[in-house]
């Protein structure tokens, strides 16, 4: 279904400043400091109407939570989501994912969540992918030294391809699903297209990986 866009969401996110940053890349270095505390910092791209960001920043409290749309309308539609409950740590950037690395320092992100992301299943499209070669090294880049990336999709195809991405790209492995919610876990934190899949019963295929680093563990 073709998403009806919000007249003039642009100027709509504006009446939201507690929540949604302007001028992103002028905070690069400097997160810590749009939150009341600084707390370690998670990264959701693709963040959709809120729904996950929403119930991660209630069930932890002492992380702070940026969260990543490139629709004005979406991104709108999640900060009026965000506002119901007022929660002191998220904030709203509304940009392509191409550009992150222009807004956070080395390090400065914790975790990533890559729920959903557009599989772009066409060949011509693979440099779209949100796991494709440049986005992994731009994880790289932004994660802290014990990064952690969560995956998540509905599409075997593009998770089979993001096994292989971040084992070339050298991250290790700490879980993989190829049914997460067969697998009994009860701290799952769904998405609004998720409850969709689970509804249909749908297949889950998720991934745990973590940044590779020379240290010994």
């Amino acid at each position: 279904m073709r998403l009806r866009k919000i007249k003039d969401a642009d100027l709509k996110l504006k009446e939201y400043p507690q929540y949604v940053v302007f001028n992103p890349e002028e905070n690069k270095g400097r997160w810590a400091y749009r939150f009341p505390e600084p707390r370690p910092l998670h990264l959701e791209i693709g963040m959709g109407k809120g729904k996950f960001i929403i119930e991660q920043a209630k069930r932890n409290i002492d992380v702070n939570f940026v969260g990543c749309e490139v629709s004005e309308t979406i991104a709108l539609k999640a900060a009026r989501k965000i506002a119901e409950t007022n929660p002191p740590n998220i904030k709203i950037i509304n940009c392509p994912a191409q550009e992150l690395k222009q807004m956070f320092s080395a390090g400065e992100i914790a975790k990533i969540y890559l729920n959903f992301s557009d599989p772009w299943p066409k060949n011509r499209h693979e440099k779209r992918r949100l796991t494709s070669d440049y986005f992994m090294e731009m994880y790289k880049h932004i994660l802290s030294e014990d990064g952690v990336i969560e995956f998540k999709t509905d599409n075997p195809g593009f998770f089979e391809y993001s096994l292989t991405q971040f084992n070339n790209h050298r991250f290790r492995f700490l879980e993989i699903s190829f049914d997460l919610h067969a697998s009994g876990r009860e701290d799952i934190v769904t998405t609004e297209y998720e409850e969709k899949f689970i509804q249909n019963r749908k297949k889950i295929y998720y991934l745990k990986v973590k940044k590779w680093t020379s240290k010994k563990e």
